[in-house]
């Protein structure tokens, strides 16, 4: 079987209606090796990999696996041929063990015995270096330990062909350097292994081979050791691209927002702030690190009025009147006029400050309705604006009255972003600004991010790569279970010492 691909793909083609996902994509996996998948947001990664899988069926082409042309028509098909894949959004049941989430679905020739099978998941356990309980409850897990659980369900089912979409969007590094150290185990003993990921330092450093698509077409694959991560990006986007963020030290520092004390539980009981105090100055960066669901959204939101607390104080100092203002008591427009600004970026983006059935002018005419004269709504000026997000950002759309819910995820975020920017804030918090965005707009957005600071604005920015957090940020704050761990100084700091502080449990002081 040497030199015959794992998986070979020929002239693979997946359409949506009009849209052309993916078109003639020729690519292939060999047996022991990892394969990175690399390209731009919209270039048909997952939607690939998602046919290997039996979620998709292709229009035309052929799928050969050891050099069999076979047909995946469902996940069960592809189990057959014993590929599986991890998502990025897990798919597991909250109140069972491990590994019962492990066999669930399976059809046991034997009676069920869920010690039998509890024995089983600890043997790949010890096998491949897995660090989990077999009878541990789901809910009582990490971000890592359920990952772990859907790798050992698709190897329980015999997988030696694994597919993970972005493995390690939500883990610390000390977490992705043990799946690393997992995966390269696996290739050492003839697994296949494909990893989609946009982390261009993890493609570097784990895989053997990396292959690039855009728009939907199958560029090239190429040798890890043999390129460069400029020379993929620009495989990717098609042009060269700077991968620079340029730091400038900040200025005229004051403080611009003090957070002293802010405490927050949700509906269910569950504390999300527990004593957060910190304090955000002009002509700063602030970076917020935590594992998603830390606390991050809820004190960005209570900032900017939208989220109810049991106590606390947020303090504004007002630059333009000296005076200090408490923002607790006011509502959102109240704190909007002060010059704060909120860009929160959910799952759901249409979710919060767009509406999806309206253009870019419409939309940015939300927040300017009332800067009409009598009865008329000014509309010159909402226009003025949408066309200079457009050029600033490169915001890829028909038209200005094109509905917002047409265009991709990663221009949506272009458009609330800009927008919020159009209104010169003295605070700006953007979470998860990036996240949906190719390489290219990524680092516009980080030099918008720049340009604000160097305005004097007070800039928080929660982000999930620590990489970026380290290059752009002054002072980078971490959080866990809504508790605040540290505060370092992000040109002194490291990945590693960010990670631990973001599994602390405890306190940390203010750098």
């Amino acid at each position: 079987m040497k030199g015959i691909p794992a998986i070979e793909l020929r002239n693979v083609t997946k359409k949506f209606g009009s849209v052309v996902a993916n078109k003639n994509v020729n690519l292939s996996v060999m047996r022991g090796e990892i394969l990175s998948i690399l390209g731009e947001n919209g270039s048909g990664k997952t939607t690939l990999m998602n046919m290997i899988s039996g979620i998709y069926y292709p229009d035309e082409g052929q799928i050969f696996i050891d050099g069999e042309e076979v047909v995946i028509r469902s996940p069960k098909d592809a189990f057959r041929y014993k590929i599986g894949m991890i998502h990025q959004h897990f798919k597991l049941v909250d109140l069972f063990t491990a590994a019962e989430n492990v066999v669930l679905g399976l059809e046991e020739k034997e009676k069920y015995s869920v010690k039998s099978a509890a024995q089983k998941v600890a043997e790949l356990c010890e096998r491949y270096g897995f660090e989990i309980d077999p009878n541990k409850k789901i809910y009582e897990m990490s971000v890592s330990e359920k990952q772990t659980v859907e790798i050992l369900k698709v190897l329980y089912r015999g997988a030696d062909i694994l597919i993970l979409d972005e493995p390690t969007a939500v883990l610390t590094p000390q977490e992705t350097q043990k799946l690393f150290a997992v995966l390269r185990k696996m290739r050492e003993e003839g697994h296949s292994i494909v990893i989609i990921t946009h982390k261009l330092h993890e493609v570097m450093s784990l895989s053997d081979r990396v292959s690039v698509l855009r728009k939907g077409e199958y560029i090239d694959t190429v040798v890890t050791a043999e390129t460069t991560e400029e020379e993929l990006t620009e495989m990717m986007v098609g042009q060269k691209v700077v991968l620079n963020i340029e730091r400038s030290e900040p200025k005229d520092r004051r403080e611009r927002l003090m957070v002293k004390d802010l405490n927050c539980t949700n509906t269910d009981g569950v504390k999300m702030l527990n004593h957060v105090s910190f304090t955000a100055y002009s002509g700063e960066i602030l970076g917020i690190a935590g594992i998603a669901g830390s606390g991050q959204r809820e004190l960005l939101e209570a900032i900017a009025g939208l989220q109810s607390l049991e106590s606390g104080e947020i303090l504004y100092h007002n630059p333009k009147t000296d005076e200090v203002v408490e923002l607790r008591d006011k509502n959102t427009k109240q704190i909007h006029d002060l010059g704060v600004r909120l860009s929160f970026i959910p799952e759901d983006r249409l979710g919060m400050g767009l509406v999806a059935n309206m253009g870019i002018v419409d939309n940015i005419l939300l927040r300017r309705y009332q800067k009409g004269k009598g009865m008329f709504v000014q509309r010159a000026k909402p226009r003025e604006i949408a066309e200079q997000i457009v050029e600033d950002l490169n915001v890829v759309t028909p038209d200005l009255k094109t509905p917002v819910r047409r265009l991709s995820g990663g221009n949506v975020q272009k458009v609330l972003l800009g927008r919020e920017l159009s209104f010169t804030p003295t605070v700006l918090m953007a979470a998860y600004p990036v996240r949906g965005l190719d390489i290219n707009s990524s680092y516009t957005i980080y030099n918008v991010l720049n340009e604000q600071k160097e305005k004097g604005v007070a800039v928080i920015f929660v982000g999930e790569d620590l990489d970026v957090l380290i290059d752009l940020c002054d002072r980078i704050m971490v959080i866990n279970s809504g508790t605040i761990t540290g505060m370092v100084d992000a040109r002194s700091a490291t990945k590693e010492q960010i990670g631990l502080l973001m599994t602390k449990t405890d306190g940390g002081a203010e750098a």
